[in-house]
């Protein structure tokens, strides 16, 4: 029960937007109230942890000053008894708001939690098939780092409700060594999560286990450093063009809100430009890393690292100089631990604008102007590791109204013995030592308000034009443009070969030309999910089929593979959403885009890989009458001068534009 001072409390530490970041009052205060409904026994965890947004429609209208009521999500575990349970606090009354237990045969099971991580090793080494494994490879238990792995769903019968992880093992040689460079192959375990120990292991091949070095920070294995590279300075001697209240960030036209939970890591919120709404909320909502190799060690790996193992828990804590670089502003994250307890990640998003080259330039012939404008971003960041790899989320907002996600992928590729006589998927990136074919496939949840909640998405595409009497030359082609008006047509893939792009278009907005307002969402157009038709990973990760999926906007629909991806059986999220086929015309839409990379490692991949790049752009089209950034004034200071030359004669010293 709340007291009079517990009300007091709140309303003292109480947010003053309904999207304000987590506290760390919120987190106890939600402990506090599970606790107090009889919910958190000794044995029972916080599976996830995050803020319950209320509805669009309901923060569009609040008045500024209203009061505020913050409610959080909490799904808790029993690691006891393996049950489970999804619950809806208000941090704001104190109280538990619902609660119901999760049926995991049919729902999937909640993310995999850092207890249960912790206990792997000494579940593996009470094993004795485990150690008999070990023991004819000539290998000590000891020796043996394990990597619990989230299971998947395939034809066991005897898993069915349990929580099952597959382990692999992986000898450490010596505290600072890499065991990521020694794969103990043709060695798995089926380990039971709830009942902690080990229900299969599949023997099926002793492989040597690779004697190269993984240690990327040992000078014998890098060798002398570089003395050539001259230092970098990024000044900004007036300050930052950015202004953050809260969590409340201004750039010059840009405003917007930022947010960041477990599971999806940075979100962005409310973002518009010159007071003209764009994107109610952005984040990448999932992803999935679908592995190739079929052997029967390997054939169940694929990871779901948001919906299974909430990795922006992991999240680093970001420092000047090396992750990020010029005049930052940092936000701190809250969020919970196993316990409930509040857990603050330092410096966790990054905030800094940065130049990029050539904005607009033009030398006119006949004019004698000769004029160059500089692009800049405003640049919001984090990076987390999650096992192996290791992923920065970077979104990007540009003086011309462009807004960017870009994805960097880098750490160490997951590795496995190579065998003499080869491996058709995988790559053999040291002497002995493979890295099985995959794909990082992303699903960016784009709920869109383009000057307006009501939308509608029309595919565009360029259309040759055969020869005939309106085109006697051959030469003409023209845009096609086709409107996507129900949930059963708005299930599409990219084609590069005719610049096929997703317009999202207000129908009741027009430009100063008379056309609908809009924003292109402007693809890669890389491949989707690889994976057979009939496989279990398809069934799981339908999302990962399409590059685009739009929807009908419903605020319980926020992860593209369902809520509990953890041992789900398949067909939950998107394709159980889109069967209802609701009208998208006019209507309040979510924008779903896949988008990735499918990777044969190299062996420049090794012992760490360089950045590897994916992302996606929303351009405007039509959104303005002209070119928005006419007025960026031209570079003043030292390094740039202009004045209108002639355009045919010599060069100004110093006149270069430093793209």
């Amino acid at each position: 029960m709340t007291t009079v001072e517990d009300r007091r409390d709140a309303a003292a530490t109480a947010p003053a937007h309904p999207l304000d970041m987590t506290t760390a009052t919120e987190v106890d205060r939600v402990r506090e109230a599970l606790t107090g409904a009889g919910l958190l026994g000794e044995t029972v965890r916080f599976a996830f942890f995050a803020p319950e947004e209320p509805a669009k429609d309901e923060v569009l209208a609040q008045p500024d000053g209203a009061p505020v009521e913050r409610r959080f999500r909490a799904v808790l575990l029993d690691l006891a008894s393996g049950r489970s349970w999804d619950t809806i606090v208000s941090a704001t009354r104190g109280e538990v708001l619902s609660r119901r237990e999760l049926d995991p045969p049919r729902e999937g099971q909640p993310p995999i939690i850092d207890a249960e991580f912790e206990m792997i090793e000494d579940v593996l080494n009470a094993d004795a098939g485990w150690v008999e494994a070990l023991g004819k490879r000539g290998i000590e238990p000891a020796s043996v780092r394990a990597v619990p792995l989230s299971a998947g769903v395939y034809d066991y019968p005897d898993e069915v409700g349990h929580r099952i992880v597959r382990a692999f093992g992986f000898r450490q040689d010596h505290a600072k060594d890499s065991p990521w460079a020694h794969p103990v192959d043709g060695l798995v375990a089926y380990v039971d999560l709830t009942d902690r120990r080990v229900t299969r292991i599949v023997d099926a091949a002793e492989l040597p286990v690779p004697a190269t070095s993984g240690n990327f920070d040992d000078p014998a294995v890098v060798g002398p450093e570089r003395t050539t590279l001259k230092p970098i300075e990024i000044t900004q001697p007036e300050g930052p063009s950015f202004t953050v209240e809260g969590n409340r960030v201004r750039w010059e036209n840009w405003d917007l809100r930022i947010g960041f939970n477990e599971r999806e890591g940075l979100t962005l919120h409310q973002i518009s430009f010159d007071g003209r709404p764009i994107v109610y909320r952005a984040s990448v909502a999932e992803m999935v890393v679908p592995y190739a190799d079929p052997a029967p060690v390997r054939f169940w790996q694929n990871y779901f690292d948001c919906g299974e193992y909430m990795f922006a828990r992991y999240a680093d804590s970001l420092q000047l100089g090396c992750d990020c670089l010029g005049e930052i502003h940092y936000l701190d994250a809250v969020i919970a631990d196993d316990f409930g307890r509040p857990k603050t990640i330092t410096n966790a998003i990054c905030m800094h604008e940065e130049d990029y080259g050539v904005l607009w330039k033009h030398s006119d012939m006949f004019t004698g102007v000769r004029e160059t404008r500089r692009q800049r971003r405003m640049v919001f960041s984090f990076f987390t590791p999650i096992g192996n790899y290791d992923y920065g989320f970077y979104w990007y907002l540009y003086l011309d109204g462009t807004i960017q996600l870009e994805v960097k992928a880098t750490g160490i590729v997951f590795t496995a013995a190579y065998p003499e006589g080869g491996n058709e998927y995988a790559t053999e990136i040291a002497p002995g030592l493979g890295a099985p074919y995959h794909q990082h496939l992303f699903s960016a949840r784009l709920d869109m308000t383009v000057d307006g909640v009501r939308n509608v998405v029309e595919e565009v595409q360029a259309e040759r034009v055969p020869m005939g009497e309106r085109n006697p030359y051959g030469n003409a082609f023209r845009q096609r443009r086709t409107r996507l008006t129900r949930e059963s047509e708005a299930q599409r893939r990219a084609d590069g070969s005719v610049v096929r792009a997703w317009h999202i278009v207000n129908p009741e907005r027009t430009n100063a030309l008379g056309q609908n307002v809009g924003y292109a969402l402007l693809p890669e157009g890389k491949a989707t999910l690889l994976a057979d038709e009939a496989s279990s990973i398809h069934a799981r990760a339908t999302f990962a089929t399409n590059h685009l999926w739009v929807t009908r906007y419903d605020p319980a629909e926020r992860y593209p593979a369902g809520d509990f991806v953890n041992q789900n059986p398949g067909g939950a999220g998107l394709p159980a959403w889109v069967q209802a086929d609701r009208e998208l015309d006019g209507e309040d839409l979510v924008v779903w885009h896949t988008f990735g990379t499918t990777h044969f490692p190299r062996p420049e991949d090794w012992p760490i890989m360089p950045v590897d790049y994916t992302g996606f752009t929303l351009k405007p089209v039509g959104f303005f009458d002209r070119n928005p950034a006419l007025d960026v004034p031209p570079t003043r200071g030292a390094h740039c001068h202009s004045g209108g030359q002639d355009v045919h004669g010599p060069a100004k010293e110093g006149s270069g534009d430093g793209r």
